[in-house]
């Protein structure tokens, strides 16, 4: 059997996030859960579907970026669909400026998915409150937004950000004049849209309402004008108005805050501990081998360039991509269990030769991403580095910005919790081997 190079190629685009609802996406999918110390999607799962369907729920979910949040939360949309809630799933960053987010806008953006996803179920709505609402904005901000009385919902929100993302002035000037109606905005989304919509969706056989706000872990780590950092303004002092809405939300929210002083106050506001996705362990707390996680890492690339075989055959056909099996297990090894991290030194591979892949040109690929990562290092952070490498911990949030955030550490978890360390394409580094 030779390998359809195109498609193997398509596949492992780092940039591509697996939607589960989709047939062919669900064979390169592989359930890390195992190995990762804890099963939190079915936990996020649980949660929603063991309480009374009228109760809402409110959850946070976070994690290393490309770690993989959004194939999972993808994974949670279908499974809650099979159990016949209805899902708006939708990524923020599409709405909304990542650098500059403020409260009202995510309450918008969620109102305006909601009232779009329910128009295809042909489910609409008049929302006294809103109508009003927009022609007040209109009149406030003296633009042209073309809000005639019969203009959906969904579409007059759409103009309104629209009209206000790109321009740093009419955006302030929004905000200056929604702050002082958050309290209505949020009453008029559960009472005119919210309520409403759970009752036509039970109609039609549903059992309730759930919205995945992605990416929202992507906002920027700024300062507001009140010294506060934008997450912090967001889920801690504003999180109380977050956990309002009444129906199921998952949010997802920057890793940062889970090394913040500021974790105790975020878990008041919402009632719940944050789910964290760690990496996949490629080596154990002890130093050894993580076989189960490098077993499921070798599967998913395999999965990529074999999607239609069984993981038996799969094995047969391992030098079909690579000179050996032995390149493969170096590539799982030194992408550390970052997912996207993986995928990307694949694709590099992949773009410099036709498989089978070798491993001068794996090798090659390795040094290329180390020369990367080390040009930003500092000697103060490289002594970091060599205290998380022989403590497995990290401690605060400055900690966090300086090796996390740069994906010079990673985190795992075990039965023991979570412990920490150095992304090993550093680890063969001169610079750290040196000290």
């Amino acid at each position: 059997m030779s390998l359809d190079v195109m498609r193997f190629f398509q596949a492992c685009n780092p940039s591509k996030t697996l939607v589960l609802g989709n047939k062919e996406d669900k064979q390169y999918y592989i359930d890390f859960s195992e190995v990762r110390g804890g099963k939190i999607i079915e936990e996020l799962s649980r949660t929603i579907t063991r309480l009374s369907p009228d109760e809402p729920t409110c959850q946070l979910f976070t994690g290393h970026i490309g770690c993989g949040k959004s194939t999972e939360l993808l994974r949670l949309k279908a499974e809650l669909e099979q159990q016949q809630f209805h899902v708006v799933y939708f990524e923020s960053s599409q709405d909304l400026d990542m650098a500059d987010v403020d409260i009202t806008d995510i309450l918008l953006a969620i109102a305006r998915e909601v009232g779009a996803s329910l128009e295809t179920l042909n489910i609409r709505f008049q929302s006294r409150y809103f109508s009003n609402l927009f022609t007040e904005i209109r009149d406030f901000l003296q633009t042209s937004i073309d809000l005639e009385e019969q203009t959906v919902f969904s579409v007059a929100i759409g103009k309104i950000t629209t009209k206000t993302k790109d321009s740093p002035r009419l955006r302030s000037q929004l905000r200056q004049y929604l702050e002082p109606r958050t309290t209505g905005i949020l009453e008029a989304i559960n009472n005119e849209l919210l309520k409403p919509a759970i009752v036509h969706l039970k109609q039609q056989g549903k059992r309730g309402l759930v919205v995945i706000v992605d990416n929202l872990d992507r906002v920027d780590n700024s300062m507001k004008p009140s010294w506060r950092t934008q997450p912090e303004y967001l889920f801690v002092d504003r999180g109380e108005q977050l956990n309002r809405l009444n129906c199921h939300v998952v949010y997802t929210i920057p890793l940062v805050l889970i090394f913040s002083s500021s974790l105790g106050r975020l878990i008041n506001r919402f009632g719940v501990d944050p789910k964290v996705l760690p990496m996949i362990p490629v080596r154990l707390r002890d130093g050894s081998e993580g076989q189960e996680g490098m077993a499921l890492l070798q599967e998913m690339v395999m999965a990529r360039a074999f999607p239609d075989f069984t993981k038996e055959r799969r094995d047969q056909l391992i030098t079909e991509v690579f000179d050996s099996p032995k390149t493969l297990k170096r590539l799982c090894q030194v992408s550390g269990g970052h997912i996207r991290n993986l995928m990307m030194l694949l694709y590099r591979c992949i773009q410099r030769e036709d498989p089978p892949l070798s491993l001068e040109c794996v090798e090659s690929v390795i040094r290329q991403r180390r020369n990367e990562l080390t040009l930003a290092i500092t000697s103060e952070e490289w002594k970091l580095l060599h205290q998380v490498a022989q403590n497995k911990t990290i401690r605060g949030e400055e900690a966090y910005q300086i090796l996390i955030r740069s994906l010079f550490v990673y985190e795992y978890r075990d039965t023991d919790g979570s412990w920490f360390d150095i992304n090993p394409v550093l680890a063969e580094a001169k610079e750290f081997l040196a000290r």
